[in-house]
């Protein structure tokens, strides 16, 4: 029998997937279906558990992907991120005032409408949390694109909230050369700081070399360092970057994404309105990767500061082995995911096939 409360999310579960990229949508059939179950699932959920268990499943990646499986969809595929909260979105229309469970965002030019979505909702809904979830939403965006620079574009954000501000948020970025596509959970209830090792765990089936990650601990010192460079005179600052230029090969440090005269320009917003941490300048608008980058560098050239080039990401519950490689099998996690879905399956008012059918799809997802 399924257990009451929040579950306690395994923090080796909770953070990134790494998923083949593939393109194409789902058939509208599919679509409809899924948007039924989805719906259904998110009911029975919220109903027996409330609004924070259903949070603290979507920032699962092994519950997402075998959800995502439940529904229809192929278990491996980027095209399971987009389409499961396309789905979860259209099926919980009808209910989400009856739940207080809402969804906002999507993919490409929807996910920048968020603001507006939660706006929207806030209106309708009375909720008193707007501001503070519109923050979240474009918070969490920045720090996967910019705070931990591994490559990947975002093209998809999806932020789920109840009415007592409690919130998940999913988003996916595109590596298109490689065909690949990563995925970041972030949950309320474990989030201490956005800037500071904000996810749970970072899982992924690829770990690339280099990644400059200033949200690891180990960049606790160059963020500090970076807000003072932040507040220092620009054109001190576009001196010291100049300096690069004549640094060896060997360096740690990457010239090709450092213009002195455009990062010069930049800071004059947060000369002028210098930000109070590491997280308002992260918000600060046109502080980008690449700002935040040479300002890293810069602090590793003047101040000696440990800069993090470790990519957090760890390997994917979908690529553990009987063998033991990258990791071994967690039999007990497969088989608790899949009878939590189960239930949920079996107390919907879908119809007999439609519930067979779903569990059918759910065993495929084990068998993998």
């Amino acid at each position: 029998m399924l257990s009451k409360g929040i579950i306690k999310i395994n923090p080796m579960r909770t953070g990134q997937a790494v998923l083949p990229l593939h393109y194409g949508k789902a058939p509208p059939w599919l679509f409809e279906k899924m948007s039924s179950l989805a719906g259904e699932i998110c009911r029975v959920i919220v109903s027996e558990f409330g609004t924070q268990e259903l949070l603290s499943r979507l920032a699962d990646p092994f519950w997402f992907q075998a959800f995502g499986c439940l529904l229809g969809f192929d278990w491996h595929s980027s095209g399971l991120t987009t389409t499961v909260t396309a789905a979860m979105k259209e099926g919980l229309k009808p209910i989400q005032n009856e739940l207080g469970f809402f969804i906002a965002g999507g993919k490409g030019k929807t996910a920048l409408k968020t603001p507006a979505e939660i706006e929207t909702i806030g209106s309708q809904c009375g909720l008193k949390q707007t501001e503070k979830l519109i923050r979240v939403s474009r918070l969490t965006a920045r720090v996967d694109n910019n705070a931990i620079q591994d490559s990947f574009q975002l093209y998809h954000h999806c932020i789920f909230f109840d009415k007592k501000g409690n919130w998940a948020v999913v988003q996916q970025g595109m590596l298109a050369e490689q065909r690949q596509a990563r995925r970041y959970h972030w949950l309320s209830f474990s989030c201490q700081s956005f800037v500071l090792e904000p996810h749970n765990a970072i899982i992924t089936s690829v770990k690339k070399e280099k990644v400059l990650n200033l949200t690891d601990k180990n960049s606790l010192e160059a963020q500090n360092a970076i807000v003072h460079l932040a507040k220092e005179k620009p054109n001190k600052v576009g001196k010291i970057l100049k300096r690069f230029l004549e640094l060896p090969a060997r360096h740690s440090v990457e010239l090709k994404d450092i213009d002195p005269a455009k990062i010069e320009k930049t800071l004059l917003h947060t000369y002028y309105q210098p930000p109070a941490d590491f997280t308002a300048l992260i918000e600060t608008p046109k502080i980008g990767a690449k700002t935040l980058r040479a300002l890293a560098l810069t602090a590793e050239l003047i101040y000696g500061t440990p800069l993090s080039w470790q990519d957090p990401a760890r390997y994917s519950f979908a690529h553990g082995g009987k063998d033991g490689h990258p990791y071994p099998v967690n039999r007990r996690t497969y088989q608790n995911t899949i009878e939590f879905l189960k239930e949920c399956t079996e107390k919907t008012s879908l119809s007999g096939k439609q519930k067979t059918e779903a569990l059918r799809k759910l065993e495929l997802f084990y068998q993998k």
